[in-house]
């Protein structure tokens, strides 16, 4: 072998023993951390609490899914769904589930063939609509694992906690695609709930996010991405959470989960 194949070849090894140490690291040290439980003691006492979802004809999903949000074992909450020019069944959906559900409100955003917008519009009506200083996030696709989902998310709101990030899966269904989107899902949030649990929080996701609405209102806002269509829930955490105001919630209980994508076409269109 020559001198010049001799070099390559180890600078070839070099970088592969690089590559694999730098894996071994974040592997160790951040994605792992977030297989550890740290549900909280939820207290006797427990603060009122606003769940947001914004919806745009989603009429099937919130006849299906938003009953699991409004039967939450909790003392105090509001639910806020924000009807963003839904030219489906919404309006009527929400009507006659408001008619059980009394802690149910409705924001309905009108059609304007002059003004186009994107979700943080109708976020930012949420978000000013609701009247306790605890918000929950959720999406009309998405439904709590179980009763006590509000009860574990808002429970780290205590100190000086404002930001609670937590996992929002996919339902398992059988075939090739699925797995890989509940794949892809559980090794995003192993990234950001481990960072965030080693004090280096930089993204959530909207399907299962809480924080303080004056963090919202005395900050930017969604002002410097405003332009972006998407942001709502990954760079508002990017802008706003730190290692002292930000908590993670990792129980099974905790979870939500959301109606996957079941080809590939709707999988590329998200």
């Amino acid at each position: 072998m020559s001198l010049q194949g001799s070099v390559l070849q180890y600078i070839t090894f070099s970088v592969f023993i690089l590559s694999l140490v730098m894996q071994l690291f974040y592997w160790l040290r951040y994605y792992l951390k977030s297989s550890i439980n740290i549900s909280l003691p939820v207290e006797k006492k427990k603060p009122p609490v606003s769940v947001i979802i914004c919806a745009r004809n989603e009429a099937s999903n919130l006849k299906e899914h938003l009953p699991a949000v409004l039967q939450q074992d909790y003392p105090d909450y509001e639910v806020i769904v924000v009807n963003d020019c839904s030219e489906d069944d919404s309006d009527m959906v929400l009507s006659e589930l408001k008619l059980t559900y009394p802690h149910l409100k409705i924001s309905t955003i009108k059609k304007d063939p002059l003004f186009h917008h994107n979700k943080k519009l109708a976020q930012i009506i949420g978000i000013k609509a609701a009247k306790n200083e605890l918000l929950l996030f959720t999406d009309a696709d998405c439904e709590p694992s179980s009763e006590r989902w509000i009860s574990l998310m808002t429970s780290h709101m205590r100190n000086e906690k404002s930001i609670v990030l937590g996992y929002g899966g996919y339902r398992p269904e059988r075939g090739l695609l699925n797995s890989y989107i509940r794949y892809d899902t559980m090794f995003i949030a192993m990234q950001y709930l481990g960072m965030a649990m080693r004090g280096r929080p930089y993204m959530g996701v909207g399907r299962n996010l809480a924080y303080r609405k004056s963090l919202f209102l005395q900050g930017t806002g969604f002002s410097s991405h405003y332009h972006i269509a998407s942001g709502d829930d990954d760079l508002f955490v990017n802008a706003n959470a730190n290692a002292v105001n930000t908590a993670v919630e990792t129980g099974a209980c905790s979870h939500t989960r959301s109606v996957p994508a079941r080809s590939f076409s709707e999988l590329f269109a998200q």
